[in-house]
């Protein structure tokens, strides 16, 4: 690590970016590396090729903005997590700035999937239905005042408003019709920073999606399903599914989604794609 490009999303969880920024530079320093601040929205000014690695200070939506500039390359990304979810830092056991700074110390690398979706990247997730409703359809009001919680809040009320659609979903080119109020593919499925996950046995670096099927549109076996995950049982039924996938493809004529939190309107066919341990990461 000699030259460091830090990307800064100051508006993120609460505006914390800013209160770190002295932290950070003072790490840099006593690094002796160079080093340059940007926001998100300059990203696209940058010379890239002068920086050998990339700190994301922000949530996991200030990850994803970088995912481009990092994807088969040998740069490496250092988290430094202050958005309203850091799921991927939760993740990766980094859940504050002390332990984000003595992993990009040592300077430990671990190699990571990134998953594709049509022309998008995504390192966690991509949720329609239920999931994409929390996620898009929380005011950010709610947010700057209850943070992740707020999250939580949102979570309980759109359960008991679910509603089943009809997907055509092809999973290793095996195609079928299901109704679900909810599909997550996920790379990594741990939600509410790591408490519990809608995944069996999600890894990384494993080159699988993991799928989420949420089949019940009655927000009393939903609930039933939710206890059971939060308890760690996790097995198929009328209500749920969980699948492990290589190739994924949710046929779609237009919906409300999120990847990695951030909502987007997505009006083609959702064709996923794993770009295995393409990401070099602090961990």
């Amino acid at each position: 690590m000699n030259n460091v490009l830090v990307v800064a999303n100051f508006s993120a969880g609460r505006k914390q970016a800013i209160k770190y920024r002295k932290k950070i530079q003072k790490f840099l320093l006593r690094k002796q590396v160079y080093f340059h601040f940007v926001t998100i929205d300059q990203l696209n000014e940058v010379e890239m090729d002068i920086f050998d690695t990339i700190l994301a200070v922000g949530g996991d939506g200030t990850v994803n903005k970088v995912l481009p500039y990092l994807v088969g390359t040998n740069k490496n990304l250092g988290i430094i997590p202050c958005g309203t979810a850091n799921l991927l830092a939760a993740k990766l056991g980094i859940n504050n700035i002390s332990k984000a700074l003595k992993a990009i110390d040592k300077e430990n690398v671990r190699k990571i999937d990134v998953m594709s979706i049509n022309d998008k990247l995504s390192i966690l997730r991509c949720g329609i239905g239920y999931d994409a409703d929390i996620i898009g359809k929380t005011p950010q009001s709610l947010k700057n005042k209850f943070g992740y919680f707020a999250y939580f809040i949102a979570g309980i009320i759109f359960a008991l408003r679910l509603k089943n659609k009809e997907y055509s979903i092809i999973l290793d080119n095996k195609e079928r019709t299901i109704k679900s109020s909810c599909i997550i593919t996920a790379n990594a499925g741990n939600m509410y920073k790591n408490i519990f996950s809608v995944a069996n046995d999600s890894c990384l670096d494993d080159g699988l999606f993991n799928i989420f099927i949420l089949k019940t549109q009655n927000p009393v076996l939903f609930f039933i399903e939710f206890v059971k995950i939060l308890l760690n049982i996790k097995s198929n039924s009328t209500s749920v599914e969980y699948i492990k996938a290589n190739k994924v493809v949710i046929r779609n004529k237009y919906c409300l989604a999120h990847i990695d939190g951030e909502k987007t309107k997505l009006t083609d066919n959702l064709v996923f794609g794993i770009k295995s341990k393409s990401v070099k990461i602090f961990s």
